[in-house]
Protein backbone atom coordinates (compact mmCIF):
# COMPACT_ATOMS: atom_id res chain seq x y z
CA UNK A 1 0.00 0.00 0.00
CA UNK A 2 1.45 3.09 -0.98
CA UNK A 3 1.76 6.25 1.34
CA UNK A 4 -0.22 9.06 0.94
CA UNK A 5 0.55 11.75 -1.43
CA UNK A 6 -0.64 14.80 1.49
CA UNK A 7 1.01 13.28 3.99
CA UNK A 8 4.29 15.53 5.35
CA UNK A 9 7.90 14.06 6.48
CA UNK A 10 6.50 13.87 9.87
CA UNK A 11 3.75 12.82 11.80
CA UNK A 12 3.77 15.86 14.03
CA UNK A 13 5.51 19.47 13.01
CA UNK A 14 7.98 19.59 16.02
CA UNK A 15 11.17 21.10 16.42
CA UNK A 16 14.20 19.72 14.73
CA UNK A 17 15.80 19.33 18.56
CA UNK A 18 13.90 16.29 18.71
CA UNK A 19 14.83 13.00 16.79
CA UNK A 20 10.94 11.85 16.72
CA UNK A 21 7.57 12.12 17.96
CA UNK A 22 7.64 9.79 20.35
CA UNK A 23 10.86 11.78 22.06
CA UNK A 24 8.77 15.09 21.42
CA UNK A 25 5.45 13.87 23.11
CA UNK A 26 7.74 12.69 26.20
CA UNK A 27 9.12 16.12 26.74
CA UNK A 28 6.07 18.14 25.72
CA UNK A 29 3.90 16.28 28.79
CA UNK A 30 6.87 16.62 30.95
CA UNK A 31 7.82 20.00 30.52
CA UNK A 32 3.75 21.22 30.71
CA UNK A 33 3.39 19.02 34.03
CA UNK A 34 6.95 19.57 36.04
CA UNK A 35 7.24 23.21 34.85
CA UNK A 36 5.96 26.07 37.60
CA UNK A 37 6.07 28.48 35.49
CA UNK A 38 4.25 27.45 32.90
CA UNK A 39 1.36 26.47 34.74
CA UNK A 40 1.48 29.61 36.55
CA UNK A 41 1.65 31.50 32.98
CA UNK A 42 -1.11 28.89 31.77
CA UNK A 43 -3.94 28.85 33.68
CA UNK A 44 -2.48 30.73 37.10
CA UNK A 45 -3.58 34.23 35.86
CA UNK A 46 -6.43 36.18 36.34
CA UNK A 47 -6.34 39.42 34.94
CA UNK A 48 -9.43 40.54 37.26
CA UNK A 49 -7.14 39.94 40.20
CA UNK A 50 -4.27 41.35 39.06
CA UNK A 51 -4.01 44.58 41.19
CA UNK A 52 -6.58 43.56 43.72
CA UNK A 53 -3.35 41.80 46.16
CA UNK A 54 -0.06 43.68 47.24
CA UNK A 55 2.26 43.32 46.20
CA UNK A 56 0.63 42.03 43.19
CA UNK A 57 0.30 39.53 40.56
CA UNK A 58 3.54 40.36 39.04
CA UNK A 59 5.65 40.69 41.53
CA UNK A 60 4.64 37.69 43.36
CA UNK A 61 4.26 35.14 41.21
CA UNK A 62 7.29 36.54 38.11
CA UNK A 63 10.66 35.29 39.30
CA UNK A 64 12.49 37.83 40.61
CA UNK A 65 15.45 37.43 38.41
CA UNK A 66 13.25 38.59 35.68
CA UNK A 67 11.14 41.63 36.96
CA UNK A 68 13.49 44.40 36.03
CA UNK A 69 14.24 43.22 32.35
CA UNK A 70 10.75 42.54 31.52
CA UNK A 71 9.55 46.01 32.96
CA UNK A 72 12.18 47.84 30.95
CA UNK A 73 11.15 46.51 27.81
CA UNK A 74 8.83 48.28 25.18
CA UNK A 75 6.02 45.43 25.04
CA UNK A 76 6.69 44.89 21.31
CA UNK A 77 10.28 44.34 21.63
CA UNK A 78 9.62 42.25 24.52
CA UNK A 79 7.44 39.78 21.97
CA UNK A 80 10.66 40.67 19.78
CA UNK A 81 12.65 38.79 22.41
CA UNK A 82 10.27 35.88 23.39
CA UNK A 83 9.60 35.17 19.65
CA UNK A 84 11.66 35.82 16.83
CA UNK A 85 14.90 37.09 18.27
CA UNK A 86 17.88 34.36 17.96
CA UNK A 87 18.92 33.28 21.19
CA UNK A 88 21.97 31.27 20.23
CA UNK A 89 23.94 34.74 19.40
CA UNK A 90 23.96 36.18 23.23
CA UNK A 91 27.05 35.99 25.35
CA UNK A 92 27.37 33.64 27.98
CA UNK A 93 29.34 36.59 29.50
CA UNK A 94 26.19 39.03 29.52
CA UNK A 95 26.58 42.93 31.13
CA UNK A 96 23.59 45.08 32.42
CA UNK A 97 20.06 44.93 31.05
CA UNK A 98 20.51 41.65 29.69
CA UNK A 99 18.08 39.07 29.87
CA UNK A 100 18.37 36.46 32.81
CA UNK A 101 19.94 32.56 32.08
CA UNK A 102 17.11 31.89 33.61
CA UNK A 103 14.74 33.67 31.56
CA UNK A 104 16.53 33.03 28.22
CA UNK A 105 16.24 28.76 29.21
CA UNK A 106 12.49 28.82 29.80
CA UNK A 107 11.63 31.12 26.27
CA UNK A 108 14.25 28.32 24.56
CA UNK A 109 11.33 25.65 26.37
CA UNK A 110 8.59 27.42 24.68
CA UNK A 111 9.97 27.60 21.46
CA UNK A 112 11.00 23.97 21.24
CA UNK A 113 7.75 22.63 22.75
CA UNK A 114 5.53 24.68 20.41
CA UNK A 115 4.96 22.71 16.69
CA UNK A 116 6.06 24.28 13.53
CA UNK A 117 3.05 26.35 12.11
CA UNK A 118 5.26 27.34 8.53
CA UNK A 119 3.40 26.78 5.58
CA UNK A 120 3.75 25.43 1.98
CA UNK A 121 0.69 25.63 0.18
CA UNK A 122 -0.62 21.82 -1.09
CA UNK A 123 -0.19 22.83 -4.78
CA UNK A 124 1.80 25.62 -6.44
CA UNK A 125 -1.70 26.93 -7.78
CA UNK A 126 -5.25 26.46 -6.46
CA UNK A 127 -7.84 27.35 -8.16
CA UNK A 128 -8.98 31.09 -7.53
CA UNK A 129 -12.69 30.97 -6.33
CA UNK A 130 -15.22 33.01 -8.06
CA UNK A 131 -17.19 35.80 -6.87
CA UNK A 132 -20.03 33.75 -6.68
CA UNK A 133 -18.61 31.53 -4.45
CA UNK A 134 -16.57 34.26 -2.71
CA UNK A 135 -19.55 36.40 -1.80
CA UNK A 136 -19.69 37.42 1.85
CA UNK A 137 -16.07 35.68 2.26
CA UNK A 138 -13.17 38.25 4.23
CA UNK A 139 -9.67 38.20 2.51
CA UNK A 140 -9.07 35.92 5.77
CA UNK A 141 -11.95 32.96 4.81
CA UNK A 142 -10.65 33.35 1.38
CA UNK A 143 -7.85 32.01 2.11
CA UNK A 144 -8.68 29.48 4.78
CA UNK A 145 -11.51 28.15 1.98
CA UNK A 146 -8.90 28.41 -1.04
CA UNK A 147 -6.25 26.22 0.82
CA UNK A 148 -8.66 23.81 2.88
CA UNK A 149 -10.55 22.93 -0.32
CA UNK A 150 -7.31 22.19 -2.29
CA UNK A 151 -6.21 19.96 0.48
CA UNK A 152 -9.51 17.93 0.96
CA UNK A 153 -9.39 17.51 -2.73
CA UNK A 154 -6.11 16.00 -3.09
CA UNK A 155 -6.39 14.00 -0.01
CA UNK A 156 -9.73 12.67 -1.36
CA UNK A 157 -7.65 12.15 -4.48
CA UNK A 158 -5.02 9.97 -2.48
CA UNK A 159 -7.25 8.45 -0.24
CA UNK A 160 -9.81 6.71 -3.73
CA UNK A 161 -6.75 5.63 -5.39
CA UNK A 162 -5.13 3.73 -2.87
CA UNK A 163 -8.54 2.20 -1.64
CA UNK A 164 -9.71 2.08 -5.42
CA UNK A 165 -13.05 3.68 -4.07
CA UNK A 166 -14.11 7.37 -4.07
CA UNK A 167 -14.95 9.31 -1.08
CA UNK A 168 -19.06 9.54 -1.72
CA UNK A 169 -19.75 12.66 1.37
CA UNK A 170 -17.91 15.11 3.08
CA UNK A 171 -19.74 16.05 6.66
CA UNK A 172 -18.73 19.51 7.53
CA UNK A 173 -19.12 20.10 11.33
CA UNK A 174 -20.88 23.41 12.10
CA UNK A 175 -20.93 24.37 8.51
CA UNK A 176 -21.83 28.22 10.02
CA UNK A 177 -21.98 29.99 6.38
CA UNK A 178 -21.04 26.62 4.59
CA UNK A 179 -18.28 28.86 2.85
CA UNK A 180 -15.86 24.91 2.75
CA UNK A 181 -18.55 23.42 1.60
CA UNK A 182 -19.99 25.56 -1.19
CA UNK A 183 -16.83 26.14 -2.55
CA UNK A 184 -16.25 21.99 -2.05
CA UNK A 185 -19.60 21.48 -4.11
CA UNK A 186 -19.07 23.88 -6.56
CA UNK A 187 -16.81 23.17 -10.10
CA UNK A 188 -13.77 22.25 -10.37
CA UNK A 189 -14.27 20.12 -6.91
CA UNK A 190 -18.01 18.87 -7.58
CA UNK A 191 -17.93 17.21 -4.30
CA UNK A 192 -21.67 16.26 -2.10
CA UNK A 193 -21.64 17.83 1.03
CA UNK A 194 -23.43 17.22 4.01
CA UNK A 195 -23.69 20.57 6.32
CA UNK A 196 -24.21 20.16 9.95
CA UNK A 197 -25.77 23.63 11.37
CA UNK A 198 -26.99 24.27 15.17
CA UNK A 199 -28.58 27.82 13.54
CA UNK A 200 -31.01 28.49 11.37
CA UNK A 201 -30.07 31.55 10.67
CA UNK A 202 -26.75 30.62 9.62
CA UNK A 203 -28.26 27.88 7.61
CA UNK A 204 -30.72 30.61 5.92
CA UNK A 205 -28.18 32.50 5.10
CA UNK A 206 -26.22 29.58 3.71
CA UNK A 207 -28.75 28.74 1.20
CA UNK A 208 -29.02 32.20 0.14
CA UNK A 209 -25.15 32.25 -0.65
CA UNK A 210 -26.25 28.80 -2.80
CA UNK A 211 -28.70 30.08 -4.58
CA UNK A 212 -26.46 33.36 -5.55
CA UNK A 213 -23.48 31.13 -6.34
CA UNK A 214 -26.08 29.15 -8.65
CA UNK A 215 -25.82 25.74 -6.90
CA UNK A 216 -29.30 26.33 -5.97
CA UNK A 217 -32.90 28.38 -7.33
CA UNK A 218 -35.01 30.10 -5.16
CA UNK A 219 -38.27 28.19 -5.31
CA UNK A 220 -40.92 29.46 -7.50
CA UNK A 221 -43.69 31.83 -6.65
CA UNK A 222 -47.13 31.29 -8.34
CA UNK A 223 -49.38 34.69 -7.32
CA UNK A 224 -52.09 36.88 -8.47
CA UNK A 225 -50.03 40.15 -8.51
CA UNK A 226 -53.22 42.30 -9.03
CA UNK A 227 -54.58 40.89 -5.94
CA UNK A 228 -51.54 40.76 -4.03
CA UNK A 229 -50.67 44.20 -4.21
CA UNK A 230 -53.77 45.49 -3.41
CA UNK A 231 -53.70 43.85 -0.29
CA UNK A 232 -49.84 45.36 0.15
CA UNK A 233 -51.11 48.96 -0.39
CA UNK A 234 -53.61 48.39 2.62
CA UNK A 235 -50.98 46.87 4.51
CA UNK A 236 -48.88 48.98 6.70
CA UNK A 237 -45.55 48.96 5.25
CA UNK A 238 -44.00 47.38 8.23
CA UNK A 239 -45.96 44.84 7.89
CA UNK A 240 -45.39 43.58 4.40
CA UNK A 241 -43.78 40.58 5.61
CA UNK A 242 -45.76 39.26 8.07
CA UNK A 243 -47.93 36.50 6.57
CA UNK A 244 -50.69 36.60 9.05
CA UNK A 245 -51.14 40.20 9.02
CA UNK A 246 -51.65 40.34 5.47
CA UNK A 247 -54.45 37.52 5.48
CA UNK A 248 -56.26 39.59 8.39
CA UNK A 249 -56.01 42.99 5.82
CA UNK A 250 -57.19 40.56 2.55
CA UNK A 251 -60.12 39.33 5.01
CA UNK A 252 -61.20 43.13 5.73
CA UNK A 253 -60.89 43.55 1.77
CA UNK A 254 -63.30 40.66 1.26
CA UNK A 255 -60.77 38.51 -0.21
CA UNK A 256 -62.00 34.77 -0.24
CA UNK A 257 -60.53 31.89 1.34
CA UNK A 258 -60.85 30.40 -2.98
CA UNK A 259 -59.29 34.11 -3.54
CA UNK A 260 -56.79 34.12 -1.04
CA UNK A 261 -54.93 30.14 -1.87
CA UNK A 262 -53.98 31.85 -5.45
CA UNK A 263 -51.35 34.58 -3.77
CA UNK A 264 -48.54 33.01 -1.87
CA UNK A 265 -47.82 35.77 0.94
CA UNK A 266 -44.54 34.04 2.40
CA UNK A 267 -41.74 36.39 3.15
CA UNK A 268 -38.58 36.31 1.13
CA UNK A 269 -36.85 34.53 3.95
CA UNK A 270 -39.60 31.35 4.40
CA UNK A 271 -39.10 30.55 0.35
CA UNK A 272 -37.37 27.54 -0.23
CA UNK A 273 -33.88 26.84 -2.07
CA UNK A 274 -34.22 24.22 -4.53
CA UNK A 275 -31.49 21.55 -5.29
CA UNK A 276 -31.27 19.90 -8.29
CA UNK A 277 -28.89 16.66 -8.34
CA UNK A 278 -26.78 16.21 -11.57
CA UNK A 279 -24.73 13.94 -12.92
CA UNK A 280 -20.69 14.78 -12.38
CA UNK A 281 -22.19 17.93 -10.60
CA UNK A 282 -21.69 18.73 -6.54
CA UNK A 283 -24.37 18.97 -4.10
CA UNK A 284 -25.36 20.15 -0.76
CA UNK A 285 -27.40 19.04 1.89
CA UNK A 286 -28.12 20.62 5.27
CA UNK A 287 -28.60 18.84 8.25
CA UNK A 288 -30.03 20.89 11.17
CA UNK A 289 -28.76 19.46 14.75
CA UNK A 290 -26.63 20.55 17.70
CA UNK A 291 -24.00 17.86 18.13
CA UNK A 292 -24.02 16.43 21.26
CA UNK A 293 -21.51 13.71 20.44
CA UNK A 294 -19.65 11.74 17.63
CA UNK A 295 -22.65 9.19 16.71
CA UNK A 296 -23.34 10.71 13.53
CA UNK A 297 -27.00 8.27 12.80
CA UNK A 298 -28.98 10.83 13.83
CA UNK A 299 -27.33 13.07 11.31
CA UNK A 300 -27.49 10.25 8.49
CA UNK A 301 -31.08 9.60 8.77
CA UNK A 302 -31.76 12.90 7.27
CA UNK A 303 -29.68 12.45 4.17
CA UNK A 304 -31.61 11.85 0.82
CA UNK A 305 -32.56 8.68 0.38
CA UNK A 306 -31.92 7.74 4.04
CA UNK A 307 -35.44 8.06 5.59
CA UNK A 308 -36.12 5.23 6.56
CA UNK A 309 -32.56 3.21 7.72
CA UNK A 310 -28.98 4.34 7.53
CA UNK A 311 -27.49 1.43 5.50
CA UNK A 312 -23.59 2.66 5.93
CA UNK A 313 -21.95 0.60 4.15
CA UNK A 314 -23.24 2.38 1.13
CA UNK A 315 -21.65 5.31 2.68
CA UNK A 316 -17.48 6.61 2.40
CA UNK A 317 -17.90 10.21 3.88
CA UNK A 318 -15.22 12.56 5.26
CA UNK A 319 -15.33 14.23 8.06
CA UNK A 320 -14.28 18.26 7.63
CA UNK A 321 -13.96 21.32 9.13
CA UNK A 322 -11.97 24.50 9.36
CA UNK A 323 -12.36 25.66 12.92
CA UNK A 324 -14.91 23.10 14.46
CA UNK A 325 -15.49 25.53 17.92
CA UNK A 326 -14.89 23.64 21.06
CA UNK A 327 -16.02 20.16 21.33
CA UNK A 328 -17.14 20.17 17.67
CA UNK A 329 -13.52 19.17 16.90
CA UNK A 330 -13.89 16.72 19.26
CA UNK A 331 -16.70 15.10 17.76
CA UNK A 332 -15.70 15.05 14.26
CA UNK A 333 -12.31 13.26 14.88
CA UNK A 334 -14.22 10.96 17.20
CA UNK A 335 -16.74 10.34 14.22
CA UNK A 336 -13.93 7.90 12.43
CA UNK A 337 -14.04 5.45 14.98
CA UNK A 338 -17.80 5.31 16.46
CA UNK A 339 -19.57 5.55 12.49
CA UNK A 340 -18.25 3.21 10.26
CA UNK A 341 -19.24 5.01 7.09
CA UNK A 342 -16.25 7.56 8.20
CA UNK A 343 -13.41 6.55 6.19
CA UNK A 344 -11.01 9.65 7.27
CA UNK A 345 -11.20 13.13 8.76
CA UNK A 346 -9.20 16.21 8.41
CA UNK A 347 -10.38 18.77 11.30
CA UNK A 348 -9.11 22.58 11.78
CA UNK A 349 -9.59 23.26 15.57
CA UNK A 350 -10.34 26.80 16.86
CA UNK A 351 -12.09 28.37 20.32
CA UNK A 352 -10.35 26.19 22.90
CA UNK A 353 -12.14 27.87 25.46
CA UNK A 354 -14.89 26.58 24.58
CA UNK A 355 -13.92 23.04 25.04
CA UNK A 356 -14.35 21.62 28.44
CA UNK A 357 -12.64 19.74 31.29
CA UNK A 358 -12.86 15.96 31.94
CA UNK A 359 -10.33 15.18 34.61
CA UNK A 360 -11.70 17.44 37.21
CA UNK A 361 -9.01 18.95 39.91
CA UNK A 362 -5.87 17.15 40.45
CA UNK A 363 -5.09 15.15 43.46
CA UNK A 364 -1.79 15.68 44.51
CA UNK A 365 -0.44 18.97 46.53
CA UNK A 366 0.29 21.65 43.91
CA UNK A 367 2.61 24.55 43.83
CA UNK A 368 1.75 27.77 45.03
CA UNK A 369 -0.84 26.47 47.40
CA UNK A 370 -3.34 25.72 44.32
CA UNK A 371 -4.37 23.11 42.31
CA UNK A 372 -2.46 23.02 38.87
CA UNK A 373 -3.66 24.57 36.21
CA UNK A 374 -6.27 26.41 38.00
CA UNK A 375 -6.32 30.00 37.96
CA UNK A 376 -6.79 32.41 41.00
CA UNK A 377 -10.34 32.31 40.47
CA UNK A 378 -12.53 30.20 42.07
CA UNK A 379 -15.17 30.08 38.86
CA UNK A 380 -12.85 28.42 37.25
CA UNK A 381 -12.30 25.51 39.52
CA UNK A 382 -15.80 24.90 39.39
CA UNK A 383 -16.25 24.27 36.03
CA UNK A 384 -13.28 21.62 36.77
CA UNK A 385 -15.72 19.64 38.93
CA UNK A 386 -18.11 19.01 35.51
CA UNK A 387 -15.54 16.26 34.14
CA UNK A 388 -17.07 16.16 30.88
CA UNK A 389 -16.50 12.52 29.22
CA UNK A 390 -16.68 14.35 25.76
CA UNK A 391 -13.80 17.24 26.71
CA UNK A 392 -9.93 17.63 26.81
CA UNK A 393 -8.05 15.46 27.16
CA UNK A 394 -9.39 13.31 24.42
CA UNK A 395 -6.24 10.80 24.15
CA UNK A 396 -5.65 7.73 26.99
CA UNK A 397 -1.80 8.99 26.81
CA UNK A 398 -2.47 12.73 27.93
CA UNK A 399 -5.11 11.49 30.06
CA UNK A 400 -3.15 9.31 32.23
CA UNK A 401 -0.03 10.69 32.42
CA UNK A 402 1.97 10.12 35.61
CA UNK A 403 -1.61 9.00 36.59
CA UNK A 404 -3.09 11.69 37.08
CA UNK A 405 -3.17 13.09 33.57
CA UNK A 406 -2.62 16.82 32.33
CA UNK A 407 -5.19 19.48 32.95
CA UNK A 408 -5.69 23.00 30.96
CA UNK A 409 -8.27 24.71 32.14
CA UNK A 410 -10.17 27.90 30.85
CA UNK A 411 -8.04 30.61 31.43
CA UNK A 412 -5.08 28.17 29.64
CA UNK A 413 -7.13 27.12 26.47
CA UNK A 414 -8.03 31.07 26.11
CA UNK A 415 -4.77 31.97 26.11
CA UNK A 416 -4.24 29.65 23.54
CA UNK A 417 -6.20 31.48 20.61
CA UNK A 418 -4.61 34.86 21.24
CA UNK A 419 -1.67 34.55 18.18
CA UNK A 420 0.62 36.85 19.81
CA UNK A 421 3.72 36.45 16.38
CA UNK A 422 0.82 38.02 14.62
CA UNK A 423 0.24 41.16 16.89
CA UNK A 424 0.97 44.63 15.66
CA UNK A 425 2.12 47.65 18.21
CA UNK A 426 -1.40 49.26 17.78
CA UNK A 427 -3.56 46.24 18.64
CA UNK A 428 -1.41 45.17 21.62
CA UNK A 429 -1.65 48.81 22.74
CA UNK A 430 -5.37 48.60 22.73
CA UNK A 431 -5.75 45.43 24.35
CA UNK A 432 -3.01 46.36 26.33
CA UNK A 433 -5.30 49.07 27.89
CA UNK A 434 -8.72 47.43 27.64
CA UNK A 435 -7.12 44.94 30.35
CA UNK A 436 -4.78 47.49 32.08
CA UNK A 437 -8.84 49.36 32.53
CA UNK A 438 -10.89 46.25 33.35
CA UNK A 439 -7.86 45.13 36.27
CA UNK A 440 -8.33 48.83 37.57
CA UNK A 441 -11.49 48.75 37.96
CA UNK A 442 -11.62 45.65 39.59
CA UNK A 443 -9.27 47.00 42.03
CA UNK A 444 -11.82 50.14 43.04
CA UNK A 445 -14.82 47.47 43.23
CA UNK A 446 -12.74 45.86 45.55
CA UNK A 447 -12.36 48.44 47.96
CA UNK A 448 -15.71 50.11 47.80
CA UNK A 449 -17.00 46.80 48.39
CA UNK A 450 -19.08 45.25 45.33
CA UNK A 451 -16.83 42.19 45.54
CA UNK A 452 -15.47 40.34 48.26
CA UNK A 453 -12.24 38.77 48.99
CA UNK A 454 -11.94 34.97 48.83
CA UNK A 455 -9.15 33.14 50.96
CA UNK A 456 -8.61 29.07 49.54
CA UNK A 457 -7.16 28.44 52.34
CA UNK A 458 -6.20 30.28 56.11
CA UNK A 459 -7.31 33.62 56.01
CA UNK A 460 -4.24 34.05 57.95
CA UNK A 461 -1.98 33.56 54.68
CA UNK A 462 -2.68 37.13 52.84
CA UNK A 463 -0.36 35.46 49.93
CA UNK A 464 -1.21 36.27 46.16
CA UNK A 465 -2.12 32.87 45.79
CA UNK A 466 -4.43 32.58 48.65
CA UNK A 467 -6.85 35.42 48.04
CA UNK A 468 -8.84 35.84 44.71
CA UNK A 469 -12.03 37.70 44.25
CA UNK A 470 -15.61 37.02 43.13
CA UNK A 471 -14.84 39.56 39.87
CA UNK A 472 -17.67 41.42 38.14
CA UNK A 473 -17.35 40.19 34.32
CA UNK A 474 -18.80 43.02 32.01
CA UNK A 475 -18.03 41.79 29.13
CA UNK A 476 -17.39 44.58 26.08
CA UNK A 477 -18.22 48.02 26.35
CA UNK A 478 -19.14 50.68 23.22
CA UNK A 479 -16.05 51.83 21.43
CA UNK A 480 -16.30 54.89 23.04
CA UNK A 481 -16.14 53.69 26.07
CA UNK A 482 -12.35 52.57 26.13
CA UNK A 483 -10.95 56.61 24.95
CA UNK A 484 -10.17 57.13 28.71
CA UNK A 485 -10.51 55.10 32.03
CA UNK A 486 -13.01 57.58 33.43
CA UNK A 487 -15.24 57.06 30.30
CA UNK A 488 -14.92 52.88 30.98
CA UNK A 489 -15.92 53.09 34.35
CA UNK A 490 -19.11 55.13 33.43
CA UNK A 491 -19.44 52.94 30.67
CA UNK A 492 -19.08 49.86 33.21
CA UNK A 493 -21.41 51.50 35.62
CA UNK A 494 -23.89 52.45 33.17
CA UNK A 495 -24.19 48.79 32.09
CA UNK A 496 -24.47 47.39 35.31
CA UNK A 497 -27.10 49.14 36.64
CA UNK A 498 -29.41 49.15 33.36
CA UNK A 499 -28.47 45.85 31.03
CA UNK A 500 -31.24 43.64 32.52
CA UNK A 501 -28.42 41.07 32.02
CA UNK A 502 -26.83 42.24 35.52
CA UNK A 503 -30.00 42.53 37.47
CA UNK A 504 -27.76 41.08 40.32
CA UNK A 505 -25.75 43.44 40.31
CA UNK A 506 -27.77 46.90 39.68
CA UNK A 507 -28.58 47.85 43.65
CA UNK A 508 -24.97 47.26 44.87
CA UNK A 509 -23.46 48.98 42.27
CA UNK A 510 -25.87 52.08 42.79
CA UNK A 511 -24.85 51.72 45.99
CA UNK A 512 -21.07 51.21 46.05
CA UNK A 513 -20.17 52.92 42.76
CA UNK A 514 -23.21 55.76 42.36
CA UNK A 515 -21.64 58.62 43.88
CA UNK A 516 -17.95 58.19 42.36
CA UNK A 517 -16.16 61.21 41.36
CA UNK A 518 -14.03 62.04 38.40
CA UNK A 519 -11.15 62.97 40.59
CA UNK A 520 -11.62 59.42 42.67
CA UNK A 521 -11.17 57.76 39.06
CA UNK A 522 -8.48 59.71 37.77
CA UNK A 523 -6.92 58.37 41.91
CA UNK A 524 -6.75 55.29 40.85
CA UNK A 525 -5.69 55.67 37.12
CA UNK A 526 -2.83 57.73 38.37
CA UNK A 527 -2.15 55.25 41.23
CA UNK A 528 -2.00 52.40 38.77
CA UNK A 529 -0.50 53.97 35.80
CA UNK A 530 2.86 52.90 36.01
CA UNK A 531 2.36 49.35 37.05
CA UNK A 532 0.18 48.92 33.45
CA UNK A 533 3.84 47.28 31.90
CA UNK A 534 3.73 44.84 34.84
CA UNK A 535 0.60 43.48 33.01
CA UNK A 536 1.39 43.95 29.75
CA UNK A 537 4.54 41.74 30.49
CA UNK A 538 2.68 39.01 31.97
CA UNK A 539 0.02 39.12 29.56
CA UNK A 540 2.32 39.20 26.82
CA UNK A 541 4.36 36.01 28.43
CA UNK A 542 0.78 34.35 29.60
CA UNK A 543 0.18 34.14 25.03
CA UNK A 544 3.84 33.10 24.19
CA UNK A 545 3.92 30.16 26.52
CA UNK A 546 0.25 29.48 25.62
CA UNK A 547 1.57 28.68 22.10
CA UNK A 548 3.01 25.36 24.06
CA UNK A 549 -0.96 24.68 25.09
CA UNK A 550 -2.16 24.77 21.63
CA UNK A 551 0.36 22.61 20.63
CA UNK A 552 -0.21 20.04 23.62
CA UNK A 553 -4.23 20.25 22.45
CA UNK A 554 -3.54 19.02 18.81
CA UNK A 555 -1.17 16.42 20.17
CA UNK A 556 -3.48 15.13 22.32
CA UNK A 557 -5.80 14.17 19.38
CA UNK A 558 -3.02 12.87 16.80
CA UNK A 559 -2.67 10.73 19.92
CA UNK A 560 -6.44 9.67 20.47
CA UNK A 561 -6.13 8.96 16.60
CA UNK A 562 -2.96 6.56 16.91
CA UNK A 563 -4.16 4.97 20.22
CA UNK A 564 -6.73 3.45 17.62
CA UNK A 565 -4.34 1.66 15.29
CA UNK A 566 -7.10 -0.96 14.92
CA UNK A 567 -9.23 1.54 13.12
CA UNK A 568 -7.22 4.05 11.90
CA UNK A 569 -4.39 3.40 9.32
CA UNK A 570 -2.71 6.77 9.51
CA UNK A 571 -2.60 10.07 11.07
CA UNK A 572 -0.61 13.30 11.38
CA UNK A 573 -1.02 16.89 11.82
CA UNK A 574 0.34 19.34 9.23
CA UNK A 575 -0.31 23.26 8.28
CA UNK A 576 -3.01 24.74 5.78
CA UNK A 577 -2.67 27.95 6.15
CA UNK A 578 -0.37 30.77 6.68
CA UNK A 579 0.14 31.61 10.00
CA UNK A 580 -0.22 35.68 8.98
CA UNK A 581 -3.79 34.93 7.34
CA UNK A 582 -5.04 32.18 9.96
CA UNK A 583 -3.00 31.93 12.71
CA UNK A 584 -5.19 28.38 14.05
CA UNK A 585 -3.44 26.46 10.91
CA UNK A 586 -2.99 22.88 12.33
CA UNK A 587 -5.14 20.24 10.87
CA UNK A 588 -5.37 16.75 12.41
CA UNK A 589 -5.92 13.78 10.01
CA UNK A 590 -6.92 10.09 10.11
CA UNK A 591 -7.87 7.32 7.63
CA UNK A 592 -9.39 4.37 8.25
CA UNK A 593 -8.23 0.96 7.47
Amino acid sequence: MRTFQSRPERDLPYSDEFSSAEEYIESLLDFTTNSETFRFLCGGVHILDFFTTEPGVFVAAVPKEWQAFLLEKEPMVLLDFLMRDDLSSLSPNRGPGSPPESLVRYVKDIRKHSLRRSFQPSKPKLPILPRSVALGMKTKKVHEVTHFAGYIDRLAEDIAETRGKDLTHFVDFGSGQNYLGRTLASPPYNKHIVAVESKEANMAGAKDLDILSGLAEKEKRVRNKKLYHRILEATDPSQHNDEEALKRVARELGVTDEELATIDLRSRKEMQATYTVEEGKGTIEYVVGRLEHADLTGVLSQLRGCEEEVDQDKLAMMAVSIHSCGNLSHYGIRSMVLNPCIHAVAIVGCCYNLMTEKLGPPTFKPPFGRPSLQPINARVAREAEKRDPQGFPMSEQVSTYNDDGVRLNITARMMACQAPQNWTEQESSGFFTRHFYRAVLQKMFLDRGVISRIYHGEETDKSVFNTSTNPVVIGSLRKQCYTSFAAYVRGAIAKLTTNSEFNQYNEVITEKMGNITDEEIARYEDEFRDRKRELSAVWSLMAFSACVVESLIVTDRYLFLREHSDIVQDCWVETVFDYRESPRNLVVVGIKR
